[in-house]
């Protein structure tokens, strides 16, 4: 996708063949700043920090950081040691362990000298296998875009996204606003409402920073405003991301997600999950009871980070000394609420079966694995 008038990718192979470049999103919107990951310590901070971030990416930057691991050290003690270290770095998104798992079985059992080049290889086959994945969500995406502006002719439609489900979340494309970059560019009218997503403000930093860099209308809205503007019909469909899916369709996402999903379904307003399939956890069934749910350092919701007047960044306290503070990064929509999923592989019903349908292979191996313990752990 485009910074300026540049085609990038958010994480990419340095020349050098095994450093690891990446855009540094907590320097976002108000600096653009790369770097290159080195080590795999640098990986675990980068996922942690949410340098990188989105469940897509965290996968492709783990497996990449599974390859650094096993170039410094490719013993069977690191293979175990480098996989726990990664998989410990962020709880929720199940695409970080579906990496980590990607390349395990493709370097297990070969010799120590040849894991490193095998698994740079596999992480940068799951990066390329993202790219395609996110411009098929986005074929089918645009296909629903197509009909509501079909049925509105003359109209824009106004599209409601939560957090930054974009390229930036992804290795490129994005899974919600695949189909927004697809419309925009086939010169259908789109207008997004951008919440602003507190705590860390994903939607405002992140979202409307790229919607800028491709010139699609947006608005930025406090995260309550979304009700307000389905009451008022200047909402035609909401569009999300997901960062774990359970094999019911329960949806996990960024928290405010399942707001979102209830004032849409009192206001007749179709709720749409963009959803890769790396992100279906068939391993589980209650999405509610079974998905971690990651809580964060409280500082992100008692400070506030922006540019000031003199044109630096700065960090301000919003809540007051000695108040507790409780920061859950994602809540579960359940499936009832979710008008469809939009898959590498159509638009499906939120349900066991239309996922399993749809991913057999997927399915099957889950629930043969259900009862198993990870190797390396």
């Amino acid at each position: 996708m485009k910074v300026g008038n540049r085609q990038m990718r958010t994480i990419w192979l340095e020349p050098d063949g095994r450093g690891i470049g990446i855009i540094d999103q907590t320097a976002l919107p108000h600096r653009f700043e790369t770097r290159t990951l080195a080590t795999l310590e640098e990986a675990v901070e980068a996922i942690a920090t949410m340098r990188v971030r989105g469940a897509p990416l965290i996968g492709a930057a783990a497996a990449y950081g599974y390859a650094l691991a096993l170039a410094a050290d490719p013993s069977d003690g690191s293979l175990a040691s480098a996989y726990r270290a990664l998989a410990a770095a962020r709880p929720t998104a199940v695409n970080l362990r579906w990496a980590l798992d990607q390349v395990l079985a493709a370097v297990r059992g070969l010799p120590p000298a040849v894991r490193a080049e095998v698994a740079y290889r596999r992480a940068g086959e799951i990066a390329e296998e993202d790219v395609a994945i996110n411009r098929a969500i986005g074929g089918h995406g645009l296909s629903l875009l197509r009909g509501l502006a079909a049925e509105k002719p003359g109209r824009t439609l106004n599209i409601l996204t939560h957090c930054n489900a974009g390229w930036l979340a992804t290795v490129d494309w994005g899974t919600a606003t695949a189909p927004i970059y697809l419309a925009h560019e086939e010169g259908i009218p789109v207008h997004v409402w951008v919440d602003e997503t507190r705590p860390r403000n994903q939607g405002a930093a992140l979202t409307a920073w790229e919607l800028g860099q491709h010139g699609v209308p947006h608005t930025v809205i406090a995260d309550n405003t979304g009700g307000h503007l389905m009451q008022r019909g200047e909402v035609d469909l909401v569009i999300v991301g997901t960062d774990r899916t359970t094999a019911t369709g329960d949806v996990c996402n960024k928290i405010g997600t399942y707001l979102k999903a209830l004032a849409a379904r009192d206001n007749r307003v179709p709720f749409y999950v963009a959803l890769p399939s790396p992100t279906i956890d068939f391993t589980l069934e209650d999405g509610v009871a079974e998905i971690p749910i990651e809580e964060r350092h409280g500082d992100e919701l008692a400070l506030v980070s922006g540019r000031t007047a003199d044109g630096g960044v700065a960090s301000v306290r919003v809540v007051p000394d000695g108040s507790p503070v409780a920061n859950y990064a994602f809540d579960v929509t359940p499936a009832r609420l979710v008008t469809g999923l939009i898959t590498e592989r159509g638009v499906l019903r939120a349900n066991r079966e239309s996922l399993a349908d749809a991913f057999p292979d997927r399915a099957a191996a889950a629930h043969a694995a259900r009862a198993l313990t990870p190797a390396a752990e």
